[in-house]
């Protein structure tokens, strides 16, 4: 498409990938509306969230030994990680394909690609925060994880020699050395792998934020407005049919999160998705503030401050679109909590309100970024599983510069939403 031609771009989905697709399509010029299947005052995944902006995560989820890992936990209802058995075409599908894509190749391919988006992501919101006195709370000081035995202490040890040779600084720290990087909360660990670059936000702030400079820079929002059928005509798609009515424009981009497999399945897509049920707590008067955001490494619970509060949040259950909570999985995850911070207590977390929200997977760990081979003219912007909100920023630009005619300034040929057939 030509660079200098200004289009009619529609997204689906305002999620925080769908407003970064938004705000960097309308900096090129491009008239955008946005389509949400739920009301403006929703709740979705992008706004409970630990709020961290991690390059350390440089693995995909799908990586050598989860599999294993997926299946020892099986039948543990309070695990960091579970798969729901159910008849499921698509399950099963997915679940083949994450098997295939658990392998060291695969790791060694993806690591650089997702270290060079986490970067370029993080420096987009560096810039986004100094174009807003830092109103979406950015904090820059690095991520702990943290390890309670030698043992999974020199397993981190191993990443983070492994991030020192992608140019990813990283330090093994004993746990006196650990309490020292973070003086805010007590810790009975054995040490922990500190990552300066990590950062954390305001998950709410931050959709605030976008949404505000969206409709300031004139983007459309059509709330409640759910996608019920496609037109199309040779290799393009012209209209999206919704339950308000028919939208034509010249560009679409599909930033559906979990759903975004089943608003494609008329246009007889396969996207691979399954949704990955995630959980949060949020402490409003924690005894102790930790300065860093943290991951307790055996528990796969991460930790952070925003603002006086502190959140706690993990989990990943795939169990398909549903919705409802899992208390034994939430059990596990704020259990986990005094065994790293002694200091609080199980009681601490009662009757506190359940955040959930589904993040979309996909079965080798990389989100879908890029062009449909069938309709040139629709866009993927899904399948970031927990990494949605570290990489939304540059998500929105490399769309942008897609539908702009432009060469992405990130190689994402790895990221196809073609690339399973």
């Amino acid at each position: 498409m030509s660079a200098t031609r200004q289009q009619h771009v529609v997204i689906c989905g305002a999620g925080i990938i769908g407003l970064c697709c938004a705000t960097a399509l309308r900096a090129r010029g491009h008239e955008v509306t946005v389509i949400e299947r739920t009301p403006e005052a929703r709740d979705g995944c992008s706004f409970g969230n630990a709020g961290m902006i991690v390059p350390s995560h440089f693995i995909p989820l799908a990586a050598p030994g989860m599999p294993a890992l997926a299946l020892k936990w099986m039948f543990n209802p309070k695990s960091p990680f579970y798969i729901r058995p159910r008849l499921s075409v698509d399950l099963i599908t997915w679940g083949l394909r994450f098997l295939r894509a658990a392998n060291p190749a695969h790791v060694a391919r993806a690591a650089p690609l997702i270290r060079e988006l986490s970067l370029a992501s993080r420096a987009l919101y560096e810039q986004l925060a100094a174009e807003t006195a830092n109103e979406i709370g950015l904090v820059q000081r690095g991520l702990l994880m943290l390890c309670l035995s030698q043992h999974a202490l020199d397993e981190e040890a191993h990443v983070a020699l492994r991030a020192r040779e992608l140019g990813l600084p990283a330090e093994v720290v004993s746990g006196a050395q650990a309490a020292i990087l973070d003086p805010g909360v007590r810790m009975a660990v054995a040490g922990a792998v500190y990552f300066p670059l990590d950062c954390h936000l305001s998950p709410q702030n931050l959709l605030a934020t976008l949404l505000r400079r969206a409709l300031t820079a004139g983007v459309k929002f059509q709330w409640s407005t759910e996608v019920t059928h496609w037109r199309t005509a040779s290799s393009r798609v012209t209209a999206v049919t919704t339950n308000n009515g028919e939208i034509p424009a010249d560009a679409f981009v599909l930033a559906g999160g979990s759903w975004s497999a089943a608003t494609v399945r008329s246009l007889r897509l396969t996207l691979p998705l399954q949704a990955g049920k995630g959980y949060s707590v949020t402490l409003p008067h924690p005894r102790q503030l930790p300065h860093l955001c943290s991951i307790f490494t055996e528990a796969r619970v991460a930790v952070t401050p925003m603002g006086s509060t502190l959140r706690i949040g993990g989990t990943m259950e795939l169990s398909g679109l549903d919705e409802s909570i899992q208390r034994a999985r939430v059990a596990g995850m704020t259990e986990a909590v005094p065994r790293y911070f002694p200091d609080f207590s199980a009681e601490d977390f009662r009757d506190l309100p359940v955040w959930h929200g589904l993040r979309p997977c996909s079965p080798d760990g990389l989100p879908y970024i890029g062009r449909f081979g069938r309709y040139h003219n629709l866009c993927a912007a899904t399948g970031h599983a927990m990494m949605g909100l570290s990489l939304a920023p540059i998500t929105g630009q490399l769309v942008a510069e897609l539908l702009s005619g432009e060469k992405t300034s990130v190689a994402i040929d790895a990221l196809s939403p073609d690339r399973f057939g």
